[in-house]
Parts: structure tokens; sequence; C-alpha cells
């Protein structure tokens, strides 16, 4: 056991350290701020990149409301003598105290899910505890990824294709938020491929391959893989750049699942998910200073990831209609692509010194949204006294007989 006192150590956006209290009390306000209620249904449940955004968002909304089991996969690091766990560890902590509280059957898994080994361990621990899998919920986001069948390290990057890409952002370096300029030169061939190997639909299929071929696929079976495709202002580095490649091989993947793997009434879905705060989302040039003009506009009005949850796990298990586009996508968006608030955006993003000006709370939100992802800034947490850093990974509990 250790008892350390911490403080924030950041650079930019990247924050190094995090507050195991602060992180855990993230998780149980989200949880609360969840309406609580059960159509009895239980389904099973795997879910990849269970422990930050929107997989964790998912993780507690099918908990408190489908009353899910299932297993959740992540990648977290352990405390080190130098920095505390991650923020993620922490927080699949206190996940697991909140399962054992609502006498859920959920077990965590920590390991690297692009992996065989990674794969084999974690539908040993499904088949041997559920059996055949209702929903697989692909929600994994990394910087690399190493090719299971070649050894080959794949690195995304942030470029747009094509041409450089010059836009504004925002700047944390100094004691107030500012505007500043971004430029990316426009990426490789070679670099575009490594961020669709990483970012795209090549593990999601073997994932699904996997469960099928050790007959864990449920007759009802689907599979969601969160993307995105945001505002035009930010297309050319996000969906006209190497991520919207690698989102598009994704979304190309459904099809090809539901044309081989996948049949009758089995299906896989992309799921296009409305603006939020996370880990990978705030690295991504210009998306900071978007997604705070865009809560300036909408204010109360701007839907949080649990609410975004909510609405897929209501259309996946058929409580709701499913909201799809042209494309078969599950739609979550319509809030933050309503063509008025994207006309006030857009007026904001005109001028963006005057937008910062007249709204500086959208900039001071996205910050102190950005460092409760790590655990910082909660109001009601002692960040003065030391904290434990020492905390053990939920261990599987016996299943329950009788």
């Amino acid at each position: 056991m250790s008892l350390r006192q911490i403080d924030p150590k950041q650079r930019g956006f990247l924050i190094v350290n995090s507050h195991p209290t602060g992180s855990a009390e993230t998780v149980e306000r989200m949880w609360e701020r969840i309406p609580a209620r059960s159509d009895g249904s239980s389904p099973v449940v795997l879910l990849l990149g269970h422990s930050a955004g929107y997989g964790l968002a998912t993780l507690l909304t099918g908990l408190r409301q489908h009353g899910i089991r299932g297993v959740g996969v992540a990648f977290e690091g352990a405390e080190t003598e130098r920095r505390t766990a991650t923020a993620g560890w922490y927080r699949t902590a206190a996940a697991a105290r909140l399962v054992e509280e609502a006498g859920n059957d959920f077990l965590f898994v920590n390991t690297d899910a692009f992996s065989d080994a990674g794969k084999a361990e974690v539908l040993d621990l499904v088949e041997e505890r559920f059996g055949q899998v209702d929903h697989l919920i692909y929600s994994l986001a990394a910087p690399r990824r190493t090719d299971p069948a070649t050894g080959t390290v794949h690195h995304s990057v942030i470029k747009p294709l094509g041409q450089p890409y010059q836009a504004p952002a925002l700047d944390f370096s100094q004691a107030a938020p500012a505007v500043t300029s971004i430029r990316l030169e426009p990426a490789t061939e070679a670099e575009a491929h490594d961020t669709v190997q990483v970012m795209g639909g090549a593990d999601w299929r073997l994932w699904v391959r996997a469960l099928a071929a050790r007959a864990l696929l449920a007759e009802r079976f689907t599979t969601a893989a969160l993307t995105y495709i945001g505002s035009e202002l930010t297309a050319p580095v996000y969906r006209q750049g190497t991520i919207g490649a690698a989102k598009e091989h994704l979304e190309n993947t459904a099809g090809e699942l539901n044309e081989t793997v996948l049949a009758g009434a089995q299906r896989a879905f992309t799921v296009v998910a409305g603006a939020a705060v996370t880990q990978a989302s705030s690295a991504i040039p210009s998306i900071a200073l978007y997604t705070a003009f865009l809560h300036t506009v909408l204010g109360d009005g701007f839907r949080t990831t649990a609410q975004q949850a909510e609405d897929l796990w209501d259309q996946l298990t058929g409580t709701t209609a499913r909201v799809t586009d042209e494309q078969g996508r599950i739609r979550l968006d319509g809030w933050e692509l309503d063509p008025k608030v994207q006309d006030l955006v857009r007026e904001l993003w005109a001028d963006p010194h005057a937008g910062l000006a007249r709204s500086p709370e959208g900039a001071a939100w996205f910050m102190a949204q950005l460092r409760e992802l790590y655990g910082w800034g909660l109001d009601g947490v002692d960040y003065g006294r030391p904290d434990q850093t020492t905390v053990s990974w939920p261990v599987p509990a016996p299943r329950k007989t009788g």
C-alpha cells in the first residue's frame, strides 16, 4: 500500500499522472447521473475499451439500465515508483466496486486486445463464465497496434491527406486559454496505411471471427463499433484526414461482416457518436476549440457520453427504434449536427479570437472536463492530502450458483 502526495503534471493537453480518488469519483458521479431502470434483459456483453470515454459510459449505462453481464477489456498501466497508475486503472477499480454493490456479473481483463494471446484469454473467460455473447461493443483507441499475423507494429498519426492543414486551435500553455494556429503537413502513404491498420476495422473483424470460430455468437448477436463524423470545420484534419480514412475502413468492415461472418438476425453496425471530451479526442488539433465553441452554443443541450450511451443501448436492445442513415450507421449525433447549431458554431469559428473572448467559459469547461479525465479538479476531493495510489486490478469473483 502506498500513500503519496501527488499533484497534476501537465504538458499542454497531456496530463501524465492521475488522482486515484478523483478518478474513482468521476465514475461514481457518472453512475449517479444515469437514471436507474431495468428491462430485465441482462444481455451478455463483451466491451472492448471499457475504461474511458464512450466505452466507460457504455459500461455504466449498460449496467445501470440493462443489467448487462460479461467482460470488459482495457490495457491500463499499474503504479510504478515514478508514476501513479493510469486513470483507467483507477476507474476500472471503481467500476468493479459498483458492479459488486449492484450484484451484476461483470468481469474486467487488463490485456492487449490487439494480440492473439489477449483474445484467447478473454474468449476463454467468456466461454467458461457466460457462453454466447449478445453484444460486442468495440471502443478501442490506441496510438499503435501490432499486427498479430505479421508482427508489424503500426503507428497512427493525426494528419490531413493530400494537402497541409492550417486552422485555429486552443493554447493552454499560458494562465488563460488563448487561440493559436496550427499547421500540419499531409500524411505520407505509409502513415495513412498505418493509421488505418491501427484505427480501422482490422482488429474488429478479428474479434468477430474469433467469436464465430468458437461458436460464441448468440442467435441475435449484434456488434457495434464507435465512429465519428463531426463538423465540416474540422473535416480536413478528421473526416478527410488519416483518422477519417480509418473510420471509413471501420464502416466498410461492418458491411463486410454482414455479408460474411454474420447472417440472418446477426448484425454489425458502426455508431456515429457526437462530440465529447475524451483522452483520444483532445489530441486532435482544432477539436478542442471546436468542442469548446459547440458547448458555448449548446450549454446544457450538449449531450454527455452517458446520455449518448443510453440512446445506443435502447437502440441495440430494441427498446427504441434504430436511427440509421443511408449507410446503415446508427446515428447519435443529430444534436451536434443540427444546422442551426452548426451555424452558430461557424459564427464563433469565423473569428476565433473574438469567439473565445465572447465565450471564455467554453474553453474553461473544456479544460475542466479534460482534467477530470485524470481525476483532477473535482469539487469535494481533497487534493492537499496524500492519496492511496496502490490499487489492485479487480479479480473476478467466483460465479454465483443456486
